[in-house]
C-alpha cells in the first residue's frame, strides 16, 4: 500500500487551492493533516492484521486464538514461558509432527516445566531372552563390571543396566520397568555458577572451594541441546560431578574444566591448565587429607569441594570457578536481581576492584548516604559499622550477578538517625550477627535485606553443621524500626515488641526445630509483630502479633524441659489471621483459614534437608501430602518455595502428557534429587 502523508496529499491539491489556502491561513493543510493522520493509522492496522495471521509476529491478544485454532489447551501460568505461551503454540505443530517420540516428551517435559528434563523408554533397560534372528548385542541381562559407565549410573535416569519386569503402575510413580512405560526424569534444582570465587585456606596445600570453608558437592553446568532429536545426556542437566567421571575427562580437551565450564582452577590469578589438573579422592580430616599430589599437579575433590596444591608450591589466592546445586533464587547467587535495587540515591561508590580496597573504606567514604557495590565474587574478612544520616538510606550491595562473601570478625553494627534507611542486598554474611543496637540517637526507621544469606549458625564447621546453633543472626533492639526481608536466608531473629518483621519467599531457620527462631531479646518475651508470605520458618516463634502469615511452613516442636507454653505463640490474638499454612497443632495463634493440619489430619511436611548448605535445603519431598504440597491459595506447595509453583508445572506436564502420548504408553513423572 502506497504511503500518504499530509505534504504528499496536499501538493495532490490544484495550485489555485493551494494558493487560497496560505492565503487564508492554511485550514485545508490542517485538515488534509488530520486526513494523514487517520490514514496512517489505518495503514498500520492493515499491516497488524497480516502479522496477526503468524504468531511468530502477532499481537499477544492474538495468541490464544491461534492456539485455539490448533487446539492448543491453556496451562497454568508457572513459568515464564507458558505465562506466555506464543513459544509453546509456535511449537505445537512441530512437536505434533513427531509425537509419541522419546525426543518429542522430553522437549516437551523442558517447555512445560521450565526444568532440565530426560524422557527414558524403559522397555530398552528391561531383561529380556533374545531371539537368536534378532540378537541384540548392546542388550546384556547382567551387568559387564567391567564398564564403568554403566555402573557409575545405577539408579538414575541414565541406568542402562538390564532389570526385571516391573507389573506395578508407573503413573503412580512406584513401578518403571515394563514395556509400556515411559519415564520423564526432571531436575527441580538449579545449577548455580560462581566465577572467580575466592577459596578458604586450611594450610598451605589445601584449601576448601566453599567460602565458607565447608565440605560441598560440585555440580556441572548444563549444555543447552541444539537439536530436538537429541535426548538428554549426563552434560545437559544439573547433576553433582562426580571422582570417576571427571577424571576420566580430564584430558587436553575436557567437557567441563576450563574456561566457561564447569569447573576451573586460578592460583594467583593464573588459571592452571587442564594437563596440570589432578582429580582424586582428598577425604579426610583437616590435618590428614588423603592422596595429597606428589608431582607438579593440582588435585581437585568435585565430591567434597577441596583443593590440594602440588608440595613446595606456594600460593596467596586460590580462586575457583565452580557450581553449585540449589533449588531457587534465594539467598542470593550470580543471578538477575537488579529489579532489587534500591532507586533514587545520591552517590556509588564501588569497591574491590574499585575506588576503595575495603568494604569499610568505602562505607566511610559515603558520609551517611550512598551506595557501596561490590563488584566481585571475593571473600572480605571486616568489621563494619554503617552509620545513615536522617532522611538518606545507604544499600551495601553485590553488583548485579555476583555474589561476595562477608567474614565479620566482629558483630555488624547498622545506626541511623530519624526516617533513615539501611539496605543489604546479594551478600554471603556469616561470622557474627547483625545488630541495630538501642544507642543514643539511634532512630533507624527502615532495615531491607534482599537476596542475602545471614548464615544459620553464625558459621558452618567442614562437615557442614553450624558453629553456634542457638545464635541468631538478627538483632533490632530499636523500637519501631520496620524490618522487611524478601529472598533471603537468616539465622534467628530477636527484636523489640514495637519491630515489624515481614519476610516474604524467605528461610527463617533457628538450626534445629525446637530452637528460637524469632523471639524477643531475652529470648523468652514476644518479639516484634510477625507476618510472613510464602516463607520456611524452623523453630519456636514468639511474636507480639502475627497481622498476616500465609503460604508458609511453620517447623517447631517445644524443647526438653521447655518453659514456652506453644512452640508457636502470638501475644494478641484477636487480631490477624494465618491462612493455607502448616503450623503445629498446638500453636497460640490468631483464627486459622485452612491451614493443615486441620481437623482429623495427620499431615505433616516431609523436608529433604534441614541443614543450611545442602542442595535440597529445606525442599518438600514430593511424597508430601498434597493437602501440603497443594494445600497453598493458588493450589501450589506451601513453604519458601511456593514462588516456583512446582506443583502447577506437574500438573502442567500431565496434561500436555495426554495429549502427546503414543496410544498404549503410560508415562511416570520422577525428580532426580
Amino acid at each position: 500500500m502506497n504511503s500518504f502523508d499530509a505534504e504528499k496529499l496536499y501538493h495532490l491539491l490544484p495550485s489555485i487551492h493551494r494558493i487560497r489556502d496560505e492565503e487564508q491561513g492554511g485550514p485545508l493543510k490542517a485538515l488534509l493533516t488530520v486526513i494523514a493522520e487517520q490514514v496512517k493509522v489505518m495503514e498500520e492496522n492493515i499491516e497488524q492484521l497480516y502479522d496477526d495471521q503468524f504468531v511468530e509476529t502477532c499481537a499477544d491478544w492474538v495468541v490464544p486464538y491461534i492456539g485455539d485454532l490448533i487446539g492448543y489447551r491453556v496451562l497454568h501460568g508457572a513459568t515464564e514461558r507458558i505465562s506466555s505461551p506464543r513459544a509453546e503454540v509456535a511449537h505445537t505443530i512441530a512437536l505434533r509432527r513427531r509425537k509419541g517420540t522419546a525426543s518429542v516428551l522430553e522437549q516437551l517435559a523442558r517447555d512445560v516445566t521450565g526444568w532440565n528434563a530426560r524422557a527414558v523408554e524403559f522397555f530398552q533397560t528391561l531383561a529380556t531372552t533374545q531371539h537368536m534372528n534378532h540378537i541384540r548385542l548392546n542388550n546384556h541381562y547382567a551387568p559387564e563390571l567391567r564398564k564403568w559407565e554403566s555402573l557409575e549410573y545405577v539408579g538414575t535416569a541414565f541406568d542402562t543396566i538390564a532389570h526385571t519386569v516391573d507389573v506395578r503402575r508407573i503413573a503412580s510413580g512406584r513401578g518403571r520397568y515394563n514395556i509400556p512405560n515411559v519415564g520423564l526424569f526432571l531436575w527441580p534444582i538449579e545449577s548455580h555458577s560462581l566465577t572467580r570465587s575466592t577459596a578458604v585456606k586450611v594450610d598451605g596445600r589445601r584449601w576448601r572451594i566453599s567460602p565458607l570453608n565447608h565440605d560441598m558437592p560440585l555440580y556441572n553446568r548444563p549444555e543447552a541441546e541444539t537439536h530436538i532429536t537429541h535426548l538428554a545426556e549426563h552434560v545437559n542437566v544439573p547433576m553433582p560431578l562426580s571422582r570417576r567421571v571427571l577424571h576420566e575427562d580430564v584430558r587436553p580437551v575436557s567437557q567441563y574444566y576450563g574456561e566457561g565450564l564447569s569447573l576451573a582452577l586460578y592460583v594467583d590469578d593464573t588459571m592452571q591448565p587442564v594437563t596440570n589438573i589432578k582429580i582424586c579422592n582428598l577425604s579426610g580430616d583437616d590435618a590428614n587429607w588423603a592422596h595429597l599430589p606428589e608431582e607438579e599437579k593440582y588435585a581437585i575433590d568435585p565430591v567434597l569441594g577441596r583443593v590440594a596444591l602440588p608440595e613446595g608450591v606456594p600460593a596467596t589466592k586460590v580462586e575457583v570457578t565452580h557450581h553449585y546445586g540449589f533449588g531457587a533464587r534465594i539467598g542470593g547467587g550470580e543471578y538477575e536481581r537488579g529489579q532489587s535495587f534500591a532507586a533514587s540515591v545520591d552517590q556509588i561508590v564501588s569497591n574491590a576492584p574499585g575506588h576503595h580496597p575495603t568494604i569499610t573504606a568505602a562505607l566511610a567514604a559515603l558520609a551517611g548516604n550512598g551506595v557501596v557495590e561490590i563488584q566481585d565474587n571475593g571473600r572480605y574478612e571486616e568489621a563494619l559499622s554503617v552509620q545513615v544520616l536522617a532522611g538518606k538510606r545507604i544499600e551495601l550491595r553485590a553488583k548485579n550477578e555476583c555474589r561476595p562473601s562477608l567474614v565479620l570478625t566482629d558483630e555488624m553494627t547498622v545506626t541511623g538517625g530519624v526516617d533513615s534507611e539501611f539496605v543489604l542486598n546479594g551478600l554471603l554474611v556469616s561470622g557474627k550477627k547483625l545488630r541495630v543496637p538501642a544507642t543514643a540517637g539511634n532512630r533507624l526507621r527502615h532495615l531491607r535485606i534482599a537476596h542475602t544469606t545471614l548464615v544459620p549458625g553464625l558459621a558452618l564447621t567442614p562437615e557442614g553443621n553450624p558453629v553456634h546453633r542457638n545464635e541468631p543472626s538478627l538483632v533490632v533492639e530499636t523500637a519501631n524500626t520496620e524490618v522487611n526481608i524478601e529472598r533471603a536466608i537468616i539465622g534467628g531473629l530477636r527484636s523489640g515488641a514495637d519491630v515489624k518483621l515481614a519476610l516474604v519467599d524467605s528461610i527463617l531457620d533457628a538450626t534445629h526445630v525446637d530452637g528460637i527462631a524469632s523471639a524477643g531479646l531475652d529470648d523468652i518475651q514476644e518479639g516484634g509483630s510477625l507476618s510472613m508470605y510464602g516463607c520456611t520458618s524452623i523453630g519456636k516463634l514468639h511474636a507480639t502479633a502475627m497481622p498476616f502469615i500465609s503460604n508458609s511452613v511453620l517447623l517447631a516442636t517445644p524443647a526438653q524441659g521447655d518453659t514456652w507454653v506453644a512452640p508457636v505463640q502470638v501475644k494478641q490474638r484477636q487480631t490477624g489471621c494465618i491462612r493455607f499454612s502448616w503450623l503445629p497443632r498446638d500453636a497460640r495463634v490468631p483464627r486459622r483459614y485452612r491451614c493443615q493440619p486441620d481437623a482429623g489430619s495427620m499431615a505433616a511436611p516431609r523436608i529433604l534437608s534441614l541443614r543450611y548448605g545442602t542442595p535440597f535445603y529445606c525442599w518438600l519431598s514430593a511424597t508430601t501430602a498434597n493437602a501440603i504440597r497443594r494445600g497453598a491459595e493458588d493450589e501450589g506447595e506451601m513453604g519458601a518455595y511456593h514462588h516456583l509453583h512446582a506443583p502447577q508445572r506437574e500438573i502442567n506436564l500431565r496434561v500436555r502428557l495426554d495429549e502427546y502420548l503414543r496410544a498404549g504408553l503410560e508415562a511416570g513423572i520422577f525428580y532426580e534429587i
